[in-house]
């Protein structure tokens, strides 16, 4: 069974997968494992208390396991200070309720870890759909967070980085794309020079440090 820590549909065959909700929150009552945030590229400064206090009511059931994706985006339409004050009360409410959180970031890395600092973050934070430089994800996890990556790892350059980083650290994942999950899983087994079996065994055991949940 494959693990898919962010994917944007319903887990297809042979895969464990947490679907993102960036709306309709009320989906989440049907059966499946839910992540559920405001993006920032969906933010509307007149509703978002209001879609907020929805995202609280729903993210209580306990299959919803993650807070997100939710974070910053320096290149979508959003204003930052706005971006800001959302994903501040989103950590907060992560930390109140203790469930994980799932990064959404953009050319703001800095910025995120410094709230994540600032604001006291006790819960684990996945930085997902990652696709930039060993330098910054080493940053990363320096702090001790998680790095999940994506359609991104089927690059050399990419499974170059992901080689390099402990394995108790990262994640998979297919995020909007349909692309199949078992060629990630390819390209993360070559990368790590392990096999697919030794592979989802670590996964599995990363699900469970970051989520308490035995797959």
């Amino acid at each position: 069974m494959y693990i898919n820590i962010h994917s944007h549909y319903p887990a297809a065959a042979g895969e464990w997968a947490i679907q993102n909700l960036h709306k309709d929150f009320n989906l989440a009552i049907k059966p499946g494992i839910y992540s559920a945030g405001l993006h920032p590229w969906y933010i509307d400064e007149a509703e978002w208390k209001a879609a907020f206090d929805t995202l609280k009511q729903y993210s209580l059931q306990q299959h919803v396991i993650a807070i997100g994706e939710c974070g910053l985006d320096k290149v979508c339409k959003t204003s930052f200070s706005l971006q800001q004050e959302v994903f501040i009360a989103q950590l907060l409410w992560a930390n109140e309720i203790n469930k994980p959180l799932i990064i959404h970031c953009v050319k703001a890395f800095d910025e995120i870890l410094g709230l994540l600092k600032k604001h006291s973050n006790k819960v684990p934070v996945i930085f997902h759909g990652f696709n930039k430089n060993g330098l910054l994800a080493e940053k990363i996890m320096q702090q001790g967070h998680w790095i999940s990556f994506g359609k991104a790892l089927l690059k050399p350059g990419m499974q170059e980085i992901f080689a390099a980083l402990p394995a108790d650290k990262i994640f998979l994942e297919t995020d909007d794309v349909t692309v199949n999950m078992k060629l990630i899983y390819n390209a993360a087994a070559s990368a790590k020079e392990i096999s697919i079996e030794q592979l989802n065994l670590q996964l599995k055991k990363n699900v469970r440090a970051v989520f308490n949940i035995a797959v």
